[in-house]
């Protein structure tokens, strides 16, 4: 029987030792961030909205929308056949001003409309006045066209730091994230899209779903999605509805810059 050893150099078992502690370092903060609570307050700090705690099965589904012209109606459809009266739609402001009949449809059919700001990009990567300033743009562009004041934000990316928290709560948003990914933009085919929805549901939820050109399963996958959470006993709302339930589930914010560093500490780099 041959015997076979593998030898490995001081080097590069010290470079694994360091590339498996950041491993369990940046595990741990993701662990630590999905069980901290946050119970909105006058006295704490902002904070990004994932889902409500509560025991009622109500669950929001959530759609952005930052370009294109041919796949939010499929969505529509599909949403008032199945009789889903609420829903809630973050609309960038450039497609907004753009598509400005498909935003009437979409106030029309009573579903609620959010910002999905302005320019596509990382807020976290902008100074603080050209944050304010994507913000304030959005907000005039989607008053205007919808007539109405909006005060949910959902950043490009779901990307923020502190700085884009204050920011926005400064200004009267309450920044919206979500716990269950369809991951529809990937277009991994409808029956993908739909068990990782069904299966991740809980109550409280809110569910990131696009109706952007980039999804070409969404329109496909979302009738079954309503169908098996109809037949879990859940029942569809808006995110403002989601916000009157109790408190709510939060996050402290760790940003991109923040974890990196302490990823590089932890490996020696």
């Amino acid at each position: 029987m041959n015997n076979y050893f593998y030898v490995l150099s001081g080097k590069k078992i010290k470079r694994f030792f360091f590339v498996f502690t950041a491993a369990l370092f940046a595990a741990g903060i993701i662990y630590v961030e999905q069980n901290h609570i946050t119970v909105f307050s006058e006295e704490s700090s902002p904070a990004a909205i994932y889902s409500v705690a509560t025991e009622k099965k109500v669950i929001a589904l959530t759609f952005d929308i930052s370009w294109g012209d041919k796949r939010t109606e499929p969505i529509l459809k599909v949403l008032k056949d199945k009789n889903v009266q609420k829903a809630t739609f973050f609309l960038s402001s450039p497609w907004t001003k753009s598509h400005p009949d498909i935003v009437k449809t979409i106030q029309e059919s009573g579903y609620e409309i959010g910002s999905h700001g302005h320019k596509h990009t990382n807020y976290s990567e902008l100074s603080e006045e050209e944050i304010t300033k994507q913000i304030s743009t959005a907000h005039s562009i989607l008053t205007d066209v919808t007539g109405k004041t909006p005060n949910l934000l959902r950043l490009p990316n779901g990307d923020f730091d502190r700085r884009v928290l204050k920011i926005a709560d400064s200004m009267g948003y309450k920044v919206i994230q979500w716990d269950t990914d369809s991951q529809d933009w990937m277009n991994k085919g409808t029956d993908v899209i739909v068990k990782r929805v069904v299966d991740k549901a809980h109550p409280g939820d809110i569910i990131l779903l696009h109706a952007s050109d980039s999804v070409k399963q969404t329109h496909q996958a979302l009738p079954v999605i309503i169908d098996q959470l109809r037949q879990k006993g859940y029942e569809f709302v808006t995110v403002t509805d989601l916000l009157e339930e109790a408190s709510v589930k939060g996050s402290e914010v760790r940003d991109q810059a923040w974890v990196q560093q302490h990823i590089d500490a932890a490996a020696g780099l």
